[in-house]
């Protein structure tokens, strides 16, 4: 496996990002075409091309919401658990500090940087950016949706 790190940590789902995507932009793109193209048949392409753009939305959201969410709350847990290994005591307190993107970026932290990465996160609400771009020793997180 490839190193992570902030500049390569983004990934992608082939059929979906790769194949999906690039057809439903070619049929947006005909339908598009055809309803400027085709006058006697212009309302039924205009309705497709809505249709074809609402696949591609309903599609979107919905692959991405539940997984996402659970993501969410499984980052949540995992911050908890690490900070209480690492200092003894509840992450609690922080986590109501902190937005939900801040807290993803501090995953990504080594476990001796995390502590004092996340006091200056807190100090000097660092946007979840920034917080990345100071991790000097990346925790990659190669089962992220």
């Amino acid at each position: 496996m490839k190193v992570q790190h902030y500049k390569n940590h983004i990934r992608y789902y082939p059929p979906h990002h790769f194949v999906f995507y690039p057809v439903v932009l070619l049929l947006e793109g005909f339908a598009i075409y055809r309803a400027i193209t085709n006058e006697s048949l212009r309302e039924l392409w205009v309705f497709i091309a809505l249709i074809v753009l609402l696949v591609a939305w309903l599609s979107y959201m919905t692959r991405q919401h539940y997984a996402l969410q659970l993501q969410d709350r499984l980052v949540r847990l995992e911050m908890r658990h690490k900070y209480a290994m690492l200092t003894g005591k509840d992450f609690e307190p922080q986590e109501q500090k902190l937005s939900f993107g801040q807290i993803a970026a501090l995953r990504f932290a080594s476990d001796d940087e995390l502590v004092p990465l996340i006091n200056k996160a807190i100090k000097e609400n660092l946007p979840p950016k920034a917080i990345k771009q100071m991790i000097r020793h990346w925790k990659a997180d190669y089962m992220r949706v």
